[in-house]
């Protein structure tokens, strides 16, 4: 019962305590709750009073942005009432102005009705007049005119006539002048050197013991040295020199340069002297084109055709009555540049012509053509612009003249050979005489080579063993002595030797 009592003593005393507690918790939260509502309070007093004064800004800032935007609108009308005003004023002045103008077109429309009763009175007044004069002078006004017109022509074309005959005077007085000067000039300014082809060459020897090594047992060397180059060798009693005589410059260097290598190789014999002939040949071939490449670098023509390059060497061992060719060719594009430049034309143009302008004089086959055309048809053949091409073939009038470049090249071409000295006609005759000859020969059937020898008082024909029998040989030298007899004309006699060989050729292997 105790123990009972104890417990309810405890529970009781536990109730009166939580809730004291419980009224001490109260009396704390009710506490903090109205510090709470009071800091509530205040924050949303403070907040309030931010907003106003946030709504206060803003509605000072809207009055500030409409109070600029009435000032601009205010300005912008006073602009516009200004403009109507102007407007207004425009408008007045043009209302002014069409009525002037309509008066304008009224005094316009009077004075035109004026002037054309004014017009019609004196187209009436011009045929009384012309009917007047008409009768005056029995002639109508359609005649009267043409005979005016005649009259005024008449006096026109003489007049025109004087005009244009003191023109043309005082131009050839002008032109002459000036043409010698430009001629003067351009020879003086052009020096070379006149060369002289003659018609042999001396090939000279350390000792005279060459000279029977070179004649050969009977004579067999010397006839294999002049049937392979086609070179008459004169070997006599001259210290130490031996003559080589050919019109055919070609021909007497292929022989000279063969002799020296024979007697600098000491070997001589005809299997050995067919065989130095050979590559002689190739050599000088060789030669040719460098000479050509040379000339055409130390001219400054460029872009030529390798075969017009090969045909310019060749002029080294060609002549023109006399004159070296290419000393001629060189001296004339020289010529032709200086002349071209005087008159303000292209003068590597010129140049190229004046080169090429002979090239017909040296082609691998000689057709029956003028030399000019020949070398337009060749520089047409490769390639050559057609005003270069005309000046080849006009510079010896063959053809008509169709560019400045011609008529340049015909004088330069004249300049260069009129000088004194510098061509002989008589050696041209000569050559062209021995060239016929040999030609002449080697139109028969069976012969391979003809060589005109001893200044063309000998001609050597070399027939093929195999064609041509030993009767024949004899048959085909009278025939060709009496061919030459009938057809040309020389001086003396001309002896016609006609060589036939057999050869038989076999190789050891």
């Amino acid at each position: 019962m105790e123990i009972v009592i104890g417990i309810a003593g405890l529970l009781i005393g536990a109730v009166i305590a939580w809730f004291v507690v419980g009224q001490r918790v109260n009396s704390r939260a009710k506490k903090i709750v109205g510090d709470a509502e009071k800091d509530a309070e205040v924050i949303k007093k403070n907040r309030l009073l931010e907003a106003k004064e946030e709504i206060l800004s803003m509605k000072n800032e809207a009055e500030k942005q409409a109070n600029i935007r009435s000032t601009k609108i205010q300005v912008v009308e006073n602009k516009l009432r200004q403009r109507e005003m102007s407007l207004n004023q425009r408008q007045e002045e043009l209302y002014k102005k069409s009525n002037e103008v309509d008066e304008v077109k009224q005094n316009i429309e009077l004075q035109h009705e004026a002037l054309e009763r004014r017009n019609a009175e004196a187209e009436k007044l011009h045929r009384q007049l012309v009917e007047r004069l008409e009768t005056i002078s029995g002639f109508s006004a359609d005649e009267a005119k043409e005979r005016l017109v005649e009259s005024l022509k008449d006096e026109a074309k003489t007049d025109a006539q004087a005009y244009i005959n003191e023109i043309m005077e005082e131009a050839k007085m002008t032109a002459n002048k000036e043409a010698k000067r430009i001629v003067v000039q351009t020879i003086q300014r052009v020096a070379t050197e006149t060369a002289i082809e003659n018609a042999i060459t001396v090939f000279h020897i350390d000792s005279d013991e060459v000279k029977g090594r070179i004649i050969g047992r009977e004579g067999r060397n010397i006839r294999a040295l002049e049937a392979a180059t086609g070179v008459e060798i004169v070997v006599d009693d001259t210290p130490e020199a031996i003559v080589l005589s050919g019109f055919d410059p070609v021909r007497r260097e292929i022989a000279r340069l063969s002799l020296h290598q024979l007697v600098t190789d000491g070997r001589i014999h005809p299997a050995r002297i067919e065989e130095v002939v050979s590559k002689v040949k190739k050599q000088v071939e060789d030669e040719i084109i460098e000479t050509g490449k040379r000339t055409v670098i130390d001219l400054g023509v460029h872009g030529l055709h390798p075969d017009l390059v090969r045909l310019i060497g060749k002029m080294k061992y060609r002549s023109s009555y006399g004159q070296n060719l290419l000393q001629h060719s060189r001296e004339t594009a020289n010529l032709c540049a200086i002349m071209a430049t005087e008159l303000g034309l292209n003068p590597k143009k010129a140049k190229r012509a004046g080169l090429l302008h002979d090239i017909g004089k040296v082609p691998d086959d000689e057709p029956e053509l003028p030399h000019a055309i020949l070398g337009m048809k060749l520089a047409e053949k490769y390639k050559e612009k057609p005003d270069i091409c005309n000046a080849i073939g006009a510079h010896h009038d063959e053809v008509e003249m169709t560019s400045l470049l011609a008529p340049i090249v015909q004088v330069c071409d004249a300049i260069s050979g009129a000088r004194p000295g510098a061509r002989r006609e008589i050696v041209e005759a000569y050559i062209k005489r021995l060239n016929d000859l040999e030609n002449l020969a080697l139109s028969y059937p069976g012969v391979i080579k003809t060589y005109a020898i001893q200044a063309g008082r000998e001609l050597r024909v070399i027939v093929g063993a195999d064609k041509i029998g030993d009767a024949e040989t004899e048959k085909l030298s009278g025939e060709i002595a009496r061919k030459i007899q009938t057809e040309m004309t020389y001086p003396g006699q001309v002896k016609i030797t006609v060589i036939r060989e057999t050869r038989a050729v076999s190789f050891a292997k």
